[in-house]
């Protein structure tokens, strides 16, 4: 081995690293001389939603030079514990105040509610919802059972009362993931996985105040026991007249032997009530 040849080789080098280092350090010193020192300032590390809680894995810290840090920045992720993105924040963006606030009245389901419309809620079961697939933002008709005879079944009548609904909570989960309970409980929020959440015993429906008053008038005075049916979000088509199912429709050709039947019986009960 040459021993002088493999000495320049290391002092050349040398000498280009400390050049390459002069000059990054150089041009670090100018740009801070122009745009000021480094701020450690939180930005998204994801793209976060509007009216979306912000969790600190959706976060990081960066340093960025002092002329480019946005006012009402923030240092520290700690600081963002618990807040909820008014605007959607892209990937990278820093965090600020004016784009942040703490989950009030202003950021739960009454700003989902359209104007002039209301928000009801009704129990539900697996049955009765889909098997509980229902989701925010999804789209359902409502059929109902109709009783107004006593019992009686030639009188009893299904009936699709509602079409086109628009579902905006499942029990606590909203159309845009803000749980209504919790927000003092991060850790039990983020241990609810809302994409898949299906524990839920209610559902909450957006309707104009006159439907909201039948709705609550068959299921509190009538006792009826309604079902939700699920529609394709982009189908907005009302159907003008859904006739009503009864017995007979459902019999067919032997619809005319109910018929009989029921007419002996109900002869009969008025003979027994003479």
């Amino acid at each position: 081995m040459n021993t002088r040849a493999f000495t320049l080789a290391i002092i050349i080098a040398a000498i280009a690293a400390w050049m390459a280092y002069s000059y990054i350090d150089g041009k670090e010193t100018l740009l801070k001389q122009k745009y000021g020192k480094n701020v450690a300032v939180v930005v998204a590390k994801e793209d976060i939603q509007e009216l979306e809680l912000i969790s600190d894995n959706k976060l990081t810290t960066k340093d960025v030079p002092q002329d480019f840090v946005m006012p009402g920045y923030f240092k520290h992720i700690k600081e963002l514990e618990n807040t909820v993105a008014t605007v959607a924040i892209l990937s990278g963006e820093q965090i600020t105040k004016p784009r942040v606030t703490w989950p009030d009245v202003k950021t739960g389901l009454s700003r989902q509610v359209a104007r002039g419309k209301r928000a009801i809620s009704v129990i539900v079961n697996e049955q009765e919802a889909v098997s509980r697939l229902i989701k925010p933002g999804d789209r359902v008709d409502i059929i109902a059972g109709i009783d107004y005879a006593a019992g009686k079944n030639d009188l009893k009548k299904t009936t699709t009362i509602l079409q086109d609904v628009l579902v905006l909570s499942t029990g606590i989960n909203i159309s845009n993931a803000i749980p209504l309970v919790g927000v003092r409980t991060p850790t039990v929020i983020k241990e609810m996985n809302l994409n898949t959440y299906t524990a839920y015993n209610t559902i909450t429906l957006e309707l104009d105040p006159y439907k909201a008053q039948t709705l609550l008038f068959l299921v509190k005075q009538m006792n009826t026991t309604i079902h939700f049916t699920l529609r394709n979000n982009s189908d907005k088509k009302v159907i003008s007249k859904i006739r009503s199912t009864r017995l007979f429709d459902i019999l067919g050709d032997d619809a005319q032997e109910a018929k009989m039947y029921f007419k002996e019986m109900n002869e009969k009960l008025e003979k027994g009530g003479k």
